[in-house]
């Protein structure tokens, strides 16, 4: 009799498993549905990430905590001249001597390797600016477009633009006291601003087509009226060679800063924008804005 007992159940419990492979072979039982991809765990110490198209955050890590921000300062910079009234990109600038000087009373801070001498469109000030991350470029930039009647006095004008642009986009995070991100003490953003720096300035189809430039060569006149063919300019951002859709935007670094990348790609028709600040080395930055991007294309 036990016998019997036993024998029913494992035809029993034998029944189940057969109607409930079957089951799931068919799809009948409910399935728990797939998770969510996790947030990633990134080494710097902010992150930011956003719809570029709605604005809507994905990702978040100290996101309004102000830090320095090194050259990724130079969004502004390029933000504040392309909103300029009646700009013209072709008009030409003559490279002062103050400029390479800077450079270089700044412990040869990274540079376009501009000509003393030489004069320079707008456009290729941009580029000098964008991808070398020129510090030169953008002090040429500060000279040209801010006003007074001295240089010192135009540098101060051109600063004080970035901070009224940013208090115009409602950024309450953001002070610059540089027009490259070599500050003085009082140069900062968080990821969030910058991200959304970076959104205002890819509104502009110039800045677009700066930053997702990997190389451009410039031609420069010199002081004597001749063409000066300029060593090529390279983009630090290294997500266009190794992201697929990446369209920009801009590295930044610095022994306060550390390493920081404010970067944006596309795919399937949408956009994600995101920042990091202070991350420990130049392959971390490049791995956390991967992740990062990876992570929005998910929400």
């Amino acid at each position: 009799m036990i016998t019997g007992i036993k024998g029913t159940r494992l035809r029993r419990a034998a029944a189940v498993a057969v109607t409930t492979g079957a089951m799931l072979a068919t799809g009948a039982l409910t399935v728990a549905p797939a998770q969510a991809a996790s947030a990633p765990s990134i080494a710097a110490k902010g992150g930011f990430v956003m719809n570029n198209a709605t604005g809507k955050s994905l990702y978040t890590k100290a996101a309004d905590t102000r830090r320095s921000t090194g050259s990724t300062t130079k969004i502004m910079t390029a933000l504040v001249v392309l909103k300029q009234s009646n700009l013209n990109l072709d008009s030409k600038v003559t490279v002062q001597k103050a400029y390479s000087d800077y450079i270089v009373e700044n412990n040869w801070a990274s540079n376009a390797k501009l000509i003393v001498g030489d004069k320079v469109t707008v456009r290729q000030l941009l580029y000098g600016l964008m991808l070398p991350s020129g510090c030169d470029a953008a002090y040429a930039l500060a000279d040209k477009f801010g006003s007074g009647s001295t240089r010192a006095a135009r540098v101060k004008s051109f600063i004080g633009k970035m901070n009224s642009t940013a208090k115009s986009l409602g950024l309450s995070n953001t002070h610059f006291d540089s027009f490259d991100g070599i500050g003085k003490g009082s140069n900062y953003s968080t990821p969030r601003d910058l991200t959304k720096i970076a959104s205002a300035a890819m509104k502009n189809s110039t800045f677009r087509t700066v930053v997702k430039t990997k190389k451009y060569t410039a031609k420069t006149t010199t002081k004597s009226g001749g063409t000066r063919t300029m060593a090529p300019w390279e983009n630090t951002n290294p997500l266009l060679s190794s992201y697929s859709g990446a369209i920009g935007v801009k590295t930044g670094s610095g022994p306060e800063a550390k390493y920081c990348l404010v970067f944006a790609a596309t795919r399937n028709g949408k956009t994600v924008i995101g920042t990091v600040l202070a991350s420990t080395n130049l392959d971390t930055r490049k791995s956390d804005a991967t992740k990062l991007l990876n992570y929005g294309f998910t929400k």
